[in-house]
């Protein structure tokens, strides 16, 4: 079985998964962060390097202030625990999107988890936090521009390779497997640039129930279809 070198998840149904079992929705936030150490083990052990998590959109911040202050709270821990679990297990973690509309102590806590595993050798791990793809390209075009105006770059110097350096994935493969749990089947705004040739799966499964054996079954699968790449048929 060949094994995506690179997977990228949208974690959905941590409300509904609690909801269903009598509990708060904030019951299924920290279900589905601790279910989110034990994937990212799981991955590694079966050869995955690159693994990309959505946590929170920058359309996020529309749900009720109850809810986004227990998800701040939640990321707060997570993330110091984050940082234990990367020197345990060698993970490199690197964060996507904007984090300047996040509380500076959380911006410090990111900040200090992606310096403290710099280093490390093992699962590639990226969180994307107040995260947008279509944000996400725009600040990529702005950075563009800037260089662009201060003659760093030529117009026809411009490609898609050169785009993709301004992306806040630089320097990391674009997905191999795009997984959406509980059911939902969009992308909502979550790496649009970067899934231009990938494989999507989609599960009833909701997150905080997504096991090891889910996991096996969305890479099943992925080795079941006739991939293309660049519009061309693998042979």
């Amino acid at each position: 079985m060949v094994i995506p070198q690179h997977v990228a998840i949208i974690l959905d149904g941590n409300g509904r998964w609690a909801k269903s079992k009598g509990m708060p929705r904030n019951y299924g936030h920290v279900r589905g962060a601790k279910n989110l150490e034990v994937i990212c083990r799981d991955a590694w052990n079966m050869g995955i390097k690159y693994l990309t998590v959505y946590l929170f959109s920058t359309e996020n911040w529309k749900r009720s202030k109850d809810e986004v202050d227990a998800l701040m709270k939640l990321f707060r821990s997570y993330t110091k625990t984050c940082i234990k679990t990367a020197r345990e297990n060698n993970m490199k973690v690197r964060v996507l999107g904007d984090p300047s509309a996040l509380e500076k102590d959380l911006q410090k806590s990111l900040a200090d988890l992606v310096e403290s595993s710099k280093e490390n050798t093992g699962l590639n791990f990226q969180i994307a936090i107040n995260y947008g793809s279509r944000d996400e390209i725009i600040r990529a075009i702005r950075r563009l521009a800037q260089d662009y105006k201060e003659n760093r770059i030529a117009g026809e110097e411009i490609t898609e390779e050169l785009f993709s350096g301004y992306l806040d994935t630089a320097g990391i493969p674009d997905p191999d497997l795009l997984i959406r749990t509980s059911g939902e089947l969009r992308l909502s705004n979550y790496l649009m640039w970067q899934l231009a040739y990938t494989e999507f799966y989609f599960t009833e499964v909701p997150w905080p129930a997504f096991d090891k054996a889910e996991l096996t079954k969305a890479i099943e699968k992925y080795n079941s279809r006739e991939r293309r790449f660049g519009g061309i048929k693998e042979e």
